[in-house]
């Protein structure tokens, strides 16, 4: 099981940014095909005041920051020089987290994706959506808000496919400013089945693709639920897909590369459950050669001897 995706977290609020120019994308995007990625998911195209690309209707509108430069266009542009395949992202106005209600992010994102495809549809790598409004459970206004965003992004791009990459909420789903690691309650096997038996009959016909977050449960009971997240999509006929996480949610330190061992015993568990394809969150910070840690480009040495990539 080879990591062939991976997402671009240009607009962050957890992780430090790295200021990089086109020169330095470039580079990175080189690094990702030697590696052999050939889809890149922009993570969002922006969060609270900061954007990726100078959206008229934001900047007007919602009075966002106009950015220096369009990294939309940038990513799109490297997409089809190293012939790659491109997810775009939805805004994340930040309303969602503050407030457990997903509801309040589905009309900004209506306008969002009709202005992007209209924009950027043209280019050749532009190969599907990404719903950024991460979910975990049936939380309020959930099931509704996908539904609607997932079936505008068909209706609008033609039918191209669509991505979400939720989370189980395990022991380790705690938030990125929490001091501890771990929390005390944690979902239930059952409680995962029920809760997304009914979350996914209710977004069935919105969504493609599912690709759930492997990093907030324990070693010893991932390949458990990668299995039944792998039975439950297969049963409402969606592609499934990991999200190996790059980086390790067991130190106190967030975040940093994860250790090499546990990321391959991430994607073999990954294998055994069945998944088809192996995206990973993500690339730039944790594995890449040029990232501001030293330690990523140790992970990236790794991963290529380890699957006979020239280094």
């Amino acid at each position: 099981m080879q990591i062939t995706g991976t997402f671009i977290d240009e607009i962050s609020h957890d992780i430090p940014h790295q200021n990089w120019g086109p020169k330095e994308w470039d580079a990175d995007f080189a690094n990702m095909k030697k590696m052999g990625i050939d889809t890149v998911i922009l993570i969002r195209c922006g969060y609270h005041q900061f954007l990726t690309y100078p959206s008229k209707f934001l900047i007007k509108k919602h009075n966002r920051f106009r950015p220096p430069i369009d990294l939309v266009e940038l990513y799109l542009e490297l997409s089809d020089k190293y012939g790659m395949n491109f997810f775009f992202g939805t805004y994340d106005s930040g309303k969602y987290w503050e407030t457990g209600d997903m509801r309040h992010e589905v009309d900004v994102n209506l306008h969002i994706i009709e202005e992007v495809y209209k924009t950027y549809g043209h280019y050749k790598s532009f190969g599907g959506w990404y719903l950024s409004l991460e979910l975990s459970r049936k939380t309020k206004g959930a099931v509704d808000s996908i539904a609607k965003l997932g079936d505008h992004c068909k209706a609008v791009g033609g039918g191209l496919p669509v991505l979400i990459s939720p989370w189980i909420d395990g022991k380790k789903a705690v938030m990125a400013t929490a001091n501890q690691i771990t929390k005390d309650s944690a979902i239930s096997l059952k409680e995962h089945e029920q809760e997304w038996d009914e979350i996914f009959d209710g977004i069935k016909n919105s969504i493609d693709i599912v690709a759930f977050q492997d990093g907030h449960v324990g070693y010893n009971d991932l390949e458990d639920y990668l299995s039944l997240n792998k039975t439950l999509a297969d049963k409402y006929e969606l592609k499934s897909w990991t999200n190996s996480e790059s980086f390790d949610r067991d130190m106190p330190i967030k975040f940093l590369p994860i250790k090499w061992e546990k990321l391959l015993f991430k994607l073999e568990a990954a294998k055994r459950a069945g998944f088809e394809k192996a995206i990973t969150f993500e690339f730039s910070h944790f594995m890449s050669p040029q990232s501001a840690y030293l330690q990523a480009g140790h992970l990236y040495n790794r991963y290529l001897e380890h699957f006979k990539k020239s280094s």
